[in-house]
């Protein structure tokens, strides 16, 4: 096993994980963060800000933090330097899309890996440690919530560089984390949305209603409803109902709350303290370019997440339920 450090670059610092994702870079042994290629002009994290072509030259992984709609764009620019790549979620704003950046990958023999930490989290592991012990018997319902307040950035409240709202920024989450779990696929998705939190062009307000591949009915809420003086910037919760029990997940409420009454900053305040999933996301990410392997969630599994969600955006549309229609399974 390699000794040598594994040189990794920022793609576009449109998104807020950047900062994020630049620091677990910085905290993962066997990683050095090079610099950043930004196409925005807020160079955000600390770290050497240089032309996407030179960034190329010098890093074996990147990854991409740009706005949705220009994922494919930095992807194939990494691709085609030999870059294995690590793209922010959702893989793309439509299954077509997603597809080619699939392909754009296994043509140029790159790793492709799409932005999902939650499969990270310590509680999220139990639970799945639980569910394929048998723990909780045959699986009878699943409720989700992906919760958020104001997005990080503007751009994603504009459709074009967006694809979408709640449903297109939040469903991809709940939705890996439960096949990862569970080992199923959605299979059919009535969705209901609205705007009710901003003045957007986008939904904020989202509700899900799936069903899986063995009939077992999956809800999810990914709205944007949280008020901008709440302790916590959200959440991610999974309850998994089974015949034999129930096993109930919180991502991120491994938490201490601190409570103020002077200063400038009085109120309630949530403060994490559980597992990294960032810092989990991009060792994981690290380490499969290093030892030539598919990241723990490949392209593959990100064109699958975008189907559920073209299929939500479809039911809008109709008014009823739709089928998930998933494309033949590729390789990355």
């Amino acid at each position: 096993m390699s000794t040598t450090p594994v040189p990794v670059g920022i793609l576009s610092t449109a998104h807020p994980h950047a900062r994020a994702y630049a620091d677990a870079v910085r905290a993962v042994d066997g990683a050095t963060l090079v610099g950043v290629a930004t196409d925005d002009g807020d160079p955000s994290p600390d770290a050497p800000v240089m032309p996407a072509a030179d960034l190329l030259e010098r890093v074996s992984g990147a990854v991409i933090c740009s706005t949705n709609a220009t994922h494919g764009m930095w992807v194939e620019r990494a691709a085609s330097a030999g870059v294995d790549v690590l793209c922010e979620k959702p893989l793309a704003t439509s299954v077509a899309e997603a597809s080619t950046i699939v392909r754009t990958c296994d043509e140029a023999g790159v790793r492709l890996g799409v932005a999902m930490p939650l499969r990270f989290s310590e509680p999220a592991r139990r639970a799945r440690a639980a569910v394929e012990g048998g723990e909780i018997g045959a699986l009878r319902l699943i409720v989700g919530t992906n919760l958020l307040g104001r997005p990080g950035a503007d751009w994603f409240f504009d459709p074009d560089e967006a694809g979408g709202g709640a449903v297109m920024d939040h469903t991809v989450h709940v939705v890996d984390l439960v096949r990862w779990i569970t080992g199923r696929e959605v299979t059919e998705v009535y969705a209901e949305t609205a705007t009710r939190f901003h003045d957007a062009a986008v939904e904020d307000v989202d509700l899900l209603s799936m069903t899986l591949d063995d009939g077992t009915p999956f809800t999810h809420d990914g709205s944007w409803c949280q008020p901008d003086n709440w302790d916590f910037w959200g959440d991610a919760t999974l309850r998994l109902v089974g015949s034999e029990g129930i096993v109930e997940v919180d991502c991120f409420d491994q938490t201490l709350t601190v409570t103020r009454d002077g200063g400038d900053q009085p109120g309630i305040e949530s403060v994490y303290w559980g597992s990294d999933v960032d810092e989990g996301l991009i060792r994981d990410f690290v380490e499969a370019v290093r030892d030539d392997r598919p990241p723990a969630v490949t392209g593959t599994a990100g064109v699958r997440e975008v189907a559920v969600v073209e299929a939500a955006y479809g039911s809008v549309d109709e008014g009823a339920p739709v089928d998930v229609r998933y494309p033949p399974s590729r390789r990355r």
